[in-house]
């Protein structure tokens, strides 16, 4: 199928998907029949060209596909017909099903909100958003994540089941009249939740947790895409900016991150001159303009540090008191182990690696962070820039045991084991 053809229904899902549920009010039966539509178009439209108005197309046959399925339904069940009766065969036949007047409208906030329900794991947040918002299939999701389909698809249906279940309709708190203040702190909770969503699924794909690449870019890519959807449906949100900058800045990485064998390549060790400088300059360009306009949060902060790296036109020109400031705030607005232990990064290049350990070894306590290989690896790291390579080679390979990334493994052994000749 034509790429830009296929562009265009991943852009439509969404807006296809909250229109009908916005009319029926039943998410899960919706969301099959615009997978349906889907495939429909994805078999009509290389063969008969784009229709003049696609959305509408989509809505409609997503609409007959409902009504199909209800009422089959209804002959084996008799139950579910308020969705067959709210919308007569003949008018389905006539025209698009979103083309009267003033219901041309985006539901994918909504949606989106929708797909982040608090009674959801992250886990089923980040699949159901992927399938309904992203419009991926079953199958990518479950590629990307290195499960089988088939259990991508439990997880799916017990999703979509658990929103069914709630009872919760496709509408933003203010659309129910003047929003209250538990309205507004339940929006704002909800937001933060597919901020967190979409943060998770980027750091899928620019570090994998598992498998054997270091990177998953159809998931980034995909992050970013609804993240700048995000943006457009909330452009003076600050936090949706600063997510939406972060991802740029961090993506614009990509190129240099991996060797000629797909190895591993850190930071400090990256050529800078295969950084994506068109996404380091609307990144930074963003975050620029997004920092001075109000209430500053966690992603806007990790947006600016991520800044300051881009800035530097070599490891050794890097702003490293600014970033320690950077991450001192962070740390106070949303304290969290992995803040303090890339806080600990910045205080060792600061005032010296020892002081460096030393805010580590107050990490050590903690049950969440304990035994990853992130921290075994800061520790690695700094014991190797004291001299202590014997101290630093054990560490590399205790964070490379505890690793489930076959390219981080490699890096990590591959430290531990340059560090052999110092042991002699």
């Amino acid at each position: 199928m034509d790429r830009s053809a296929e562009d265009l229904m991943r852009e439509l899902a969404p807006q296809v998907l909250g229109a009908l549920v916005r009319r029926y009010g039943v998410f899960d039966a919706c969301e099959d029949a615009v997978q349906e539509a889907l495939l429909a178009a994805a078999l009509q439209w290389p063969a008969e060209g784009t229709p003049d108005n696609p959305r509408g197309w989509l809505v409609t046959v997503a609409s007959r596909k409902l009504v199909d399925q209800v009422r089959s339904e209804q002959a084996r069940r008799r139950r579910e017909d308020r969705i067959a009766l709210g919308t007569p065969q003949a008018e389905l036949l006539s025209h698009a099903a979103d083309a009267e007047p003033g219901t041309d409208r985006d539901d994918s906030l909504a949606l989106l909100l929708l797909c982040c329900h608090p009674a959801l794991s992250d886990p089923s947040r980040i699949a159901l958003t992927l399938r309904a918002v992203g419009g991926l299939t079953t199958a990518q999701i479950a590629a990307a994540f290195l499960v089988p389909e088939a259990t991508m698809a439990q997880r799916i249906s017990r999703a979509k089941q658990t929103i069914k279940d709630s009872g919760i309709p496709l509408r933003m708190p203010e659309e129910a009249g003047p929003a209250d203040q538990a309205d507004q702190a339940g929006r704002a909770e909800r937001l933060d939740a597919v901020l967190h969503v979409l943060y998770l699924i980027f750091n899928e794909g620019y570090t994998a947790t598992g498998g054997a690449d270091l990177t998953a870019p159809a998931l980034s890519a995909e992050a970013i895409r609804l993240t700048r959807l995000l943006r457009r449906l909330l452009p003076d949100d600050g936090e949706v900016a600063g997510l939406l900058a972060l991802m740029l800045l961090t993506d614009a990485r990509r190129p240099a991150r991996t060797g000629p064998g797909g190895d591993l390549v850190p930071l400090a060790e990256q050529d800078r001159g295969q950084w994506d400088r068109r996404l380091v300059a609307e990144g930074i360009d963003l975050i620029s303009r997004t920092l001075p306009r109000g209430r500053v949060g966690p992603y806007q902060l990790q947006a600016a540090i991520a800044a300051v790296h881009a800035e530097a036109e070599h490891v050794d020109a890097t702003d490293w008191p600014q970033i320690l400031v950077l991450y001192g705030l962070l740390e106070r607005i949303a304290p969290n182990p992995m803040v303090t232990l890339n806080r600990v990064v910045a205080v060792a290049m600061v005032h010296g690696p020892a002081a460096g350990l030393d805010l580590l070894a107050t990490l050590e306590s903690d049950k969440r962070l304990a035994r990853h290989h992130r921290l075994l690896a800061t520790r690695a790291h700094l014991l190797e820039l004291l001299g202590e390579h014997d101290a630093a080679a054990d560490a590399y390979r205790d964070a490379a045991r505890h690793t489930t990334s076959a390219p981080e493994r490699r890096h990590l052994a591959s430290r531990a084991a340059r560090l052999v000749p110092e042991r002699n």
